[in-house]
């Protein structure tokens, strides 16, 4: 009996879609398959396989070390793995132990860029068939299980800020690398500053057709490419999927737009706020809203004339409001992110919501007869895990249902606006996060502390380096 079948870890649906990707794969000319999982910061890691081997890896799984639950964004391991429990507290993780890479079968593409290669979407397990504590897919999953308990499936939709630009010289001589290397070199494709003119869109277009036919081959659901207001800035959305498949689609998404522009001399970067003169901030918009599962309709479209949201909605909309100092942890995971907050710049520097309000926090969409009444968080940057902040904003928003929360009134000018600030760093964010009791019970209070301490390792390191900021500052002064 395989590993798969001993713990029951596929449905009869995936089962078939197994046996038929066996049988297919020598017809869709595929001689390699990676398997790849999402790791705690949303990066895509695994291995390549053989064709002749897909069986079996498909069967029993593909072994990997644990030790890369234990690294940061730097790729330094930041838990002690050798010592008792692998610093984790588990004994599963001691001394750099093998987990499983197990497929989702049904996740299977050909990719376009890469000749002969497959991909498969997978989800890590110890070898006694428990998943492992630290697989921000599972934890995504099981806040939509209590979403479904509640009565409602999540949908989400994609509006995805990045820069693409030039690669120049990747820095690839011995004294370049490190932990992490030497950034690229880069050059504009374009001087930016004409939103949305064709103009624009044209100096871009040969990149936006390459990431089309790429990303269509993919099966993505792609519905717009925008020339956006900065230099070299780029904005895509996808059309709102169920479940998992928003985030899984962002993962993905992600990694191929990155590895397409590389093979072509470009460079991609989800980075919020690139180090780079005149170059403009990026932002990750997340639309969603609820369906109720027993009518397939959409839970945030009101009754009346007037309303903005039902009052399902308004209470999902008060929970984000009240969770969202700890859920700017995970919604705006790195140091760079919290340089995007600031008034007047269409990003969001407190917390209130708006209607139909770019400079809220909150923008609330739709109104009666609307079947596309959501919810826009604004908060969100380009470079965070997608599994994290969808779970963020389902435990955020199935709290303010239990409790009934009230969001309070529009904010019809966000800037000016009474309300709290939202986080200025990185580590005012972590401090809410583990003061959350809602997301603590959410997402484990063991994960929280576990991810926490993998970015205070990151800040850590940060505030010993010397910036340009205090050379500039200091050198000629004292």
């Amino acid at each position: 009996m395989s590993f798969v079948e001993r713990f029951g870890l596929w449905t009869d649906a995936q089962a078939a879609a197994a046996r038929a990707l066996v049988a297919d794969l020598d017809a869709r000319g595929v001689e390699v398959v990676r398997f790849s999982f999402p790791d705690q910061h949303g990066i895509l890691r695994g291995k390549t396989i053989a064709a002749a081997e897909l069986p079996r890896a498909l069967a029993d799984g593909v072994a990997f070390t644990t030790t890369l639950f234990a690294k940061d964004t730097s790729h330094r391991t930041v838990f002690p793995v050798f010592t008792r429990g692998g610093g984790f507290g588990l004994d599963a993780m001691e001394g750099g132990a093998d987990a499983l890479m197990i497929a989702d079968p049904a996740s299977f593409r050909v990719l376009p860029w890469a000749p002969k290669s497959g991909w498969l979407l997978c989800d890590p397990y110890f070898a006694n068939g428990e998943p492992v504590p630290f697989a921000t897919r599972a934890l995504a999953r099981r806040a939509l299980a209590r979403l479904a308990e509640a009565g409602f499936e999540y949908l989400a939709g994609l509006e995805v800020e990045f820069h693409v630009f030039r690669l120049v010289d990747p820095r690839l001589a011995p004294g370049h690398a490190g932990q992490p290397g030497e950034p690229p070199e880069v050059s504009l494709l374009t001087h930016g500053y004409q939103y949305l003119t064709e103009q624009r869109y044209d100096l871009i277009d040969p990149v936006c057709e390459l990431l089309r036919e790429h990303l269509a081959a993919l099966g993505l659901p792609l519905r717009s490419f925008e020339v956006e207001f900065g230099p070299s800035q780029v904005e895509l959305t996808l059309g709102a999927l169920p479940g998992l498949g928003s985030a899984d689609a962002m993962v993905l998404l992600r990694s191929a737009v990155k590895q397409v522009c590389r093979r072509h001399g470009y460079h991609a970067t989800f980075m919020c706020r690139p180090r780079l003169p005149n170059v403009m901030s990026s932002g990750w918009h997340l639309h969603q809203s609820l369906w109720r599962v027993a009518d397939s309709a959409n839970a945030f479209v009101p009754a009346g004339p007037g309303a903005p949201l039902s009052a399902t909605g308004l209470q999902f909309l008060a929970g984000l409001l009240a969770h969202a100092r700890g859920g700017a942890a995970l919604a705006t995971p790195t140091i760079n992110g919290y340089k995007r907050y600031r008034p007047f710049s269409l990003a969001p520097d407190r917390i209130h919501w708006g209607r139909d309000n770019r400079g809220a926090m909150l923008r609330v969409i739709g109104g009666p007869g609307d079947p596309a009444t959501r919810i826009e968080n604004r908060i969100g940057e380009p470079a965070a895990n997608p599994y994290l902040y969808f779970a963020s904003q389902i435990h955020s928003g199935l709290d303010g249902i239990a409790r009934a929360l009230d969001p309070g009134p529009s904010a019809d000018t966000p800037y000016a606006a009474e309300a709290p600030l939202l986080p200025q760093t990185l580590g005012d964010a972590l401090a809410a996060l583990r003061a959350d009791e809602c997301l603590r019970a959410g997402l484990g209070a063991g994960f929280v502390d576990y991810y926490c301490r993998l970015k205070e390792a990151e800040l850590a390191r940060f505030h010993l380096e010397v910036s340009d900021w205090e050379q500039r500052e200091y050198f000629d002064l004292f």
